[in-house]
Parts: structure tokens; C-alpha cells; sequence
């Protein structure tokens, strides 16, 4: 059974399963992965968290029924896994902008979201450098925020963090406290912590220095691990977010399901490196076993 089939056989199990209950643990095993990778990658591909994914579902199989027979709220509400039926409505609302109860009249409008499938799709041979290595135990300090892949509101809030950071002299202060005497020191991130409901951890960070780190910085502790290592090409600083998300947007679709690895439930990085005048280059360290 070949990776699509995998996926595909997972989603099946997901949609046979929303007016029940549905394991997580199960959703990865048939698709032959850890329950943390399948994750990780399904967010990726469809840009949507699972438990997100499934909950849409739901309502959108909710909103059929109402429409369909006579079936009553309560009855949804227990079916679909709410608590009550107060929370039933609370979360129809937020999704369809209307109550259930609404849902019947006649030329209300709705949302309806499909069900996935997995697909090949053809592209052309663009070939994907990377290389894998295996490091020590390191520790990194920073600050860091709560964001969330829901909606891509991670892709506003990522570069708002970065330059409230800069400006309120966040970044001047985690660079002098890091400084080792290098020069074109600069600021990586770290991204950990990822909850079922999409949500996760970014980190501006740097190396912990051996003098130490001043209190009111958080510091993140990562194990000997093996990494997927995927530079970009050298590029301008106005280019850098173009080409960090060109590569972000290709490890799992593309490599993972042909490389035999897995992602590693540890932090994943952006390391940032200046290689010249206006010339950068970036790495996305991904952890990885087999």
C-alpha cells in the first residue's frame, strides 16, 4: 500500500467515525505513522488542523440533517460529540452564522465543507536539496507566543511578532545577551508544542550562550536528535519569507512520503544565516527518525 493509500484509508476512518468517536492513535496507525507525524502532516497539506478538519465535518453533516428531517437539536448535539446542547448551538453558530434552529428555514445559507481526498498531483522535476545530520544536545533562549495554523492566521501573526519584537528592543536585547563575539549574529525560531487543536509555540531564539541568559527569557532544551536539513538558495532579505515558505511548503507533501522518515515529536527550527552583503541564507531543521 503506497502513501496516498495510506492517507486515503485514514480519512475514511475519520469519516466513518464523525458521528462517533474517533481515535487519533487509530487515525495514525492506518496510515502506518506516529500519531504526532500523521498530524504534522495533515495540517500541512490541507492547511487545516485534524481536530479542526473533523469538527467542520460534523457541522457540515449537521447542517444536512436539519435540513433534511426533522431529527431534533438535542439529538445532533449528542451525536456529533458535544456536551449539550447549548454547545451544539454555540459552535453551529460560530461555523454556519445562524442556529440550528434557523438551519430549516427555507433560503438560509450555509457552509458546506467536503470531505478530503488525497490526490497525485503532477509537478514539474524541481529537485529538493537537503541533507541529514546528527547533532548533540543543545539549548536556545528567546521569547516566545502562542500562535495558531487555524484559518493561516499564523502567516499574520508570525511577522507582527517579529516586528513588535524589533521595536520594542526584544531582539537587540536577546542578541547582546547572546553575544559570543561572532559576527552577523542572527535571531532563528523554534516551533514546538503543537496541541490537536492547531495551536503551538514560536520562539525567537538563539544559542545559549557559556556565560549564561538573564532572567525573563525562556529557554528550550532539545535532545541529540537526527535532522532533515533544507536550506534555501541565497537569497535577498525582501526575498526571505518567499523562499523559507517555498521550502516549508514542499517537506511534506513532497519528501516525506518518499523519503521513510518521520517526523521526530521535538521542535522544528528556522536558522537564520548572513553570507554577505544583503545575502542570506536559511535552513528548516526538521527532526527526524526512522
Amino acid at each position: 500500500m503506497n502513501w496516498l493509500d495510506k492517507m486515503n484509508e485514514a480519512i475514511c476512518y475519520v469519516e466513518d467515525n464523525l458521528a462517533g468517536e474517533i481515535d487519533f492513535d487509530e487515525v495514525a496507525r492506518k496510515a502506518c505513522c506516529s500519531t504526532y507525524h500523521f498530524q504534522r502532516m495533515f495540517s500541512f497539506i490541507t492547511e487545516v488542523p485534524l481536530s479542526e478538519y473533523i469538527r467542520r465535518r460534523r457541522l457540515t453533516l449537521a447542517a444536512f440533517e436539519l435540513q433534511n428531517s426533522s431529527v431534533k437539536v438535542i439529538e445532533l448535539a449528542f451525536k456529533y460529540g458535544y456536551e449539550s446542547p447549548d454547545a451544539f448551538t454555540r459552535a453551529f453558530q460560530n461555523l454556519h452564522g445562524v442556529t440550528p434552529t434557523s438551519a430549516r428555514d427555507m433560503g438560509v445559507q450555509l457552509k458546506a465543507y467536503p470531505r478530503i481526498s488525497f490526490h497525485i498531483s503532477i509537478k514539474g522535476d524541481v529537485e529538493m536539496n537537503y541533507r541529514i545530520e546528527e547533532k548533540e544536545s543543545f539549548s536556545v533562549f528567546g521569547i516566545d507566543t502562542i500562535l495558531s495554523k487555524v484559518d493561516g492566521e499564523c502567516y499574520k501573526r508570525i511577522p507582527e511578532f517579529w516586528l513588535k519584537s524589533i521595536e520594542d528592543g526584544t531582539v537587540e536585547r536577546i542578541l547582546k545577551a547572546a553575544d559570543d563575539g561572532k559576527q552577523n549574529m542572527m535571531l532563528n525560531a523554534a516551533m514546538y508544542g503543537h496541541e490537536n487543536d492547531g495551536t503551538y509555540h514560536y520562539m525567537l531564539c538563539h544559542r545559549i550562550p557559556q556565560k549564561g541568559i538573564p532572567e525573563g527569557f525562556v529557554q528550550l532544551d532539545i535532545p541529540k536528535l537526527t535532522w532533515a536539513i533544507f536550506p534555501t538558495e541565497e537569497h535577498t532579505e525582501d526575498k526571505t519569507s518567499e523562499k523559507v515558505q517555498a521550502i516549508w511548503e514542499r517537506i511534506y507533501p513532497e519528501w516525506f512520503p518518499s523519503s521513510g522518515y518521520q517526523h521526530a515529536d521535538a521542535p522544528e527550527f528556522e536558522m537564520y544565516y548572513k553570507v554577505g552583503d544583503n545575502k542570506y541564507i536559511v535552513e528548516i531543521w526538521i527532526p527526524v527518525y526512522k
